[in-house]
Parts: C-alpha cells; structure tokens; sequence
C-alpha cells in the first residue's frame, strides 16, 4: 500500500502514522497538510515539516491546558508527541545531530504530560536493566487491583515507547487487559541518552520486565503474555525461548534474521563480500544503494546508529548474532501467534520459517491480505482489524 508519496520508505512511514488516528495518536487533516510540505526523499524536509507540525499542536495544547479543557490538552498532547517523534525519525545518519536528543525528549515529554492528564490508569514507570533503568508505561483497564491478564510488549528495529500505545496497549486497555510497555536497548531514549545499543540475548531485557509485573498486585501470574513488534518478532521469540514465566507469545510479525534480510535485498554481490569478509566492498556497495534508495539509506543509518557501530559492514557482522539458528525456535513452548504481512517489504517468507520451526509450541499462523488493506510490514494502517486477530487468540488462549 502506497500513499501520497512514491517514494517506498515514505509512503510507509506516512501510512503507519495515518494507522495512528485510530487510537488518537494522530489526525488525518493534520498528516496530509504537513505532508504537503514535504519532498520527495529528503530527509531534512521531512524533518522539518513535522517539526513544524509538532510545535503548532504542542503550542494548541499548553492552550488549552491553561484554560482547564483538559481532554482537549491531552489529545493535543499525544499527537503533537507523535509529530516530533515522526520528525525525528530519518536523522540518525548524523549521531551527533543534536536534533536526535532535542526531538525525541521533547516527543516524550509531551506524552509523559498528556499519560498524567490520563489519570492513575496511565502510569510511568522505570523497569530495572544492569545497573539502570528503562522507561517505560504501565495501563490499567481501571482503577482497581484485580488480578488481571497482562500483555508485555516492547518495539523492534525503529521504536519508541511512546508509539507503542497505538500498536497494542489502547487494544488491550479496551478488552480488560493490563499492557506494559518499554523501551530496551537500541531502542527509545536508552539509545539515545544513554548510549545501550541492541543486543541479541533479547531475554535479558525481558527478564527484569517480567520480574517488575510479578511484582504488582494487579497481575495475574498465570496469564502474562509477550508480543514484539517488527524486529520485535525475532526478540521477543528469542525471549520467549529462555523464559518460562511466559504465558503466550505474539510475533508481530515473525523474523528469523535481520540479517538475512539485508542480504536478501542487496544481492549476491553484497552476500559474497560479507562471505569473504571484504568490509571495504561491501561499504562500497551499501553506500551505493544508500545513493539511490531512502529506503536502504534509512535501513545503513539507523542499524550503525542504534546497534553503536561506524559503518554498515561493521553493523551486519553484529546484526548477524540476531538470528533463530541454533534451535531457538525449539525451545518456545508457550502457545505462540506467528504473524504475516503479505507486503512486507523487510521479512519476506520469515514468518513461514518461523512458524514451521516452532515443533514444541501450540502455534498459530495469521497472514494479513490485501483484500483487508492489512499487507503493510506490522499491518501498519489497519492497527483495528489486526488488535481483533490478537486479542481474539489471545483471550482463546488464555481461556484454554
């Protein structure tokens, strides 16, 4: 699915943000007026013009919240934190940019402002991690302490915190569960204000996130599930293979190998270099489809960037520990939801490998079509069609 734009990497980073109207994340008159105002693969106007649409809300929302019209401020608040958050989001080819930093505290002050204005049921926490702390947000279906089913849910490749109310928690909120959500290594603002870059052992942030639940008298023990969004498909089953306090399994949607997805789209050329280990011929190769494709130019930035490597060869000799080989898949024996997005332009016949290696786990496979208008990577565009698949499974599986 294409809009507005021809441009791939931003027709889909346009409709994922359009999916964010929904749950109020976003508003369709604001997008296409903004969107108006930017070029074809230029990563500064993008910037700029969603920069621009985040101080005109963020300003619309001080307004009204000094005027007491306090739902009006918190609506504005979420998306005006969006805006920024999207704006932000094609600067990491430049780690010294001081817009990364500037942009995204901003976008997630904004949030943090409009989750107060939420009341008791949106709560901030801090979730323990190897000497610190990762932010991230715990929802309530109500008020009370009734022990209730508890979805764990973290990003992937690209992720922020803020963003993940939209692909999962205002789903779960609505159907009586509780939903924690956080930001990891190489995600959120732990990337970028306190440089914990990704790693592979993903059951090392899930861990502590489990132990911070079981602490709460609002979780039911017995029914705590896991779902990792895009590259969060890979994590969250290598989580889940190495923790047995999990209960159910998403894979939004399922992937073997970050790696073998980059290689798969460069080629032969690309996969000989790295086979040979020639660093210098296959940079050169990366930067020539940097050159000439927004998309593949996004993908070299944000992997140097948030996996701490210089250049892209560098970032696939690290990526490559991110794969299921090794029997992973074997270990889950949670039930386990594998999805597909049959346009998925990033893990194309990933989730099938998945699914088929999953021999000690009930399983079950979705694919998204689109006949539903749900093929984009994530369903991005159809969050509502997709919560009902999810949560459907998820409240057969726990009644199971």
């Amino acid at each position: 699915m294409k809009v507005y734009f021809k441009d791939e990497s931003f027709a889909f980073e346009f409709v994922r943000n359009l999916g964010y109207a929904y749950y109020g994340g976003s508003d369709i008159g604001e997008l296409y007026a903004t969107v108006e105002n930017i070029t074809e693969g230029d990563f500064d106007s993008w910037h700029d013009a969603w920069n621009a649409r985040g101080e005109r809300v963020a300003a619309r929302a001080k307004d009204h919240l000094e005027k007491g019209h306090i739902v009006s401020a918190r609506e504005a608040l979420l998306r005006a934190s969006t805006y920024y958050r999207v704006g932000e989001f094609y600067l990491h080819g430049n780690p010294d940019d001081p817009r990364i930093l500037e942009e995204a505290k901003t976008s997630a002050d904004l949030y943090s402002k409009a989750a107060e204005l939420m009341g008791p049921t949106w709560e901030k926490v801090e979730i323990p991690y190897e000497g610190t702390t990762v932010p991230g947000y715990f929802y309530k279906a109500d008020e009370s302490d009734e022990p209730r089913p508890t979805l764990l849910f973290h990003g992937g490749f690209d992720s922020s915190v803020e963003e993940l109310y939209y692909f999962a928690a205002a789903g779960a909120i609505r159907r009586g569960y509780n939903c924690l959500t956080w930001d990891g290594p190489g995600q959120g603002l732990p990337v970028r204000e306190q440089k914990l870059y990704f790693r592979h052992d993903w059951e090392a942030v899930v861990s502590p996130a489990v132990d911070y639940v079981l602490s709460r008298p609002d979780v039911d023990p017995e029914r705590i599930a896991l779902k990792g969004m895009s590259l969060g498909g890979y994590l969250a089953a290598r989580a889940a293979a190495f923790e047995p306090r999990i209960k159910a399994t998403i894979l939004f949607d399922g992937v073997w190998s970050l790696y073998d997805s980059i290689v798969k789209i460069m080629g032969d050329d690309a996969a000989k270099a790295l086979e040979n280990e020639d660093a210098d011929k296959f940079n050169e190769l990366a930067q020539k489809l940097m050159d000439s494709n927004s998309q593949m130019r996004w993908s070299f930035d944000q992997g140097t960037w948030s996996f701490g490597q210089k250049t892209p060869y560098d970032f696939m000799v690290e990526c490559k520990k991110m794969t299921l080989d090794g029997g992973i898949p074997e270990k889950i024996k949670s039930p386990t939801l594998v999805m597909k997005a049959d346009g998925d332009q990033f893990f194309k016949g990933q989730p099938e490998k998945v699914y088929e290696a999953l021999t000690n786990a009930p399983k079950t496979f979705v694919a998204f079509h689109e006949e539903d208008g749900a093929e984009n990577h994530c369903q991005s565009g159809a969050l509502a069609f997709k919560d009902e698949v999810v949560f459907n499974w998820l409240d057969d599986t726990f009644k199971a």
